[in-house]
């Protein structure tokens, strides 16, 4: 099959040297036969999967040694577009030498590297990356066989970006940690949804349960919801509290926000009373230990203080020390 025949001229320049060259001379393309398999002494395993994602279809052959666990000899037949071509055979070779519990862990990133010319530049399209989700879904239904278990026992948690092998949790994880808030930040920090972009959001290549607009809104509702707690009980605005509820409140964003940092130094503060003046709520404090009489306590740190109440709380709260 020409390489005109396998991909539009628009985005040939996006595919790596490597990439080409496997298209058209596959270096493990081929079958492992039973003969072949007992001369060596070892198992034959064909497992066969396809890619609803983009219609094409891989067979891996893999000759095991029964005792070592390790694959002796893997091959593969591809039914497909060029990049399945290519991403099939060096999964193929990615396999060699391994134990079938090392090649179980191969991703469909270490199939995607190890087609770059360079490590920074993708070997693929990122339209085309979801033909390599075929390398790591394969293995697994070969290792099944093998070990005489259930595919989906091998994956031990939900992944949300198949391309990248990201899991629901790391994704989850690093929103929180990094305060992500865009699908191009995650994509940054994580892979997920830089290449195919079916985890994206409903529409892609293919259809999943979770995406990645899923996890930016729901760690949207989980900010909306902390600052509602922070704003007293049952989430009500700071200036319809009662007395109680706003030192509560106070007390909290001074615990979660400012105390540890002044406990650092030696001090600490405390809160007298809190009115209302007008429009102004003023929240009068006292400070503790090495704070009381510090030259910034008047300054620097007074205007960190009231700025983190403001935004924490009201825009309309002054901070007086006493």
């Amino acid at each position: 099959m020409g390489i005109d025949s396998l991909i539009g001229g628009t985005i040939w320049d996006e595919y790596s040297n490597k990439v080409t060259d496997l298209m058209n001379n596959p270096q493990n393309m081929g079958e492992i036969t039973q003969e072949q398999a007992d001369e060596m002494g070892a198992k034959l395993i064909v497992a066969d999967f396809g890619a609803e994602s983009c219609g094409d279809a891989v067979r891996l052959y893999w000759a095991v040694h029964p005792k070592s666990d390790v694959i002796m000899l893997s091959k593969f037949k591809s039914f497909g577009c060029g990049t399945a071509i290519a991403s099939s055979d060096t999964m193929a070779e990615l396999c060699k030498g391994k134990t079938v519990d090392e090649a179980v862990k191969i991703t469909n990133i270490d199939v995607e590297m190890a087609m770059r010319d360079n490590p920074d530049t993708p070997a693929v399209p990122p339209q085309k990356m979801h033909c390599s989700v075929m390398a790591y879904d394969v293995i697994k239904k070969a290792a099944a066989q093998y070990k005489g278990v259930d595919m989906e026992s091998f994956e031990e948690e939900i992944i949300v970006c198949e391309c990248a092998r990201v899991t629901l949790s790391t994704l989850q994880e690093v929103i929180r940690l990094n305060d992500l808030t865009t699908v191009e930040e995650i994509a940054d920090y994580t892979k997920a949804g830089a290449f195919c972009k079916s985890c994206i959001r409903p529409g892609g290549h293919e259809a999943k349960d979770i995406y990645l607009v899923d996890l930016l809104e729901e760690y949207e509702k989980e900010k909306m919801a902390k600052a509602a707690d922070a704003s007293g009980e049952g989430g009500a605005e700071f200036s319809e509290m009662t007395i109680v509820q706003r030192i509560k409140a106070v007390d909290k964003v001074i615990d979660d926000n400012i105390r540890q940092m002044l406990i650092m130094d030696g001090g600490d503060m405390e809160i007298l009373d809190i009115k209302e003046n007008g429009e102004n709520i003023d929240i009068y404090i006292r400070y503790l230990g090495a704070c009381n009489g510090c030259a910034s306590s008047s300054t620097g740190t007074l205007f960190a203080i009231e700025n983190i109440l403001k935004e924490k709380l009201d825009q309309n709260i002054r901070v007086l020390p006493i």
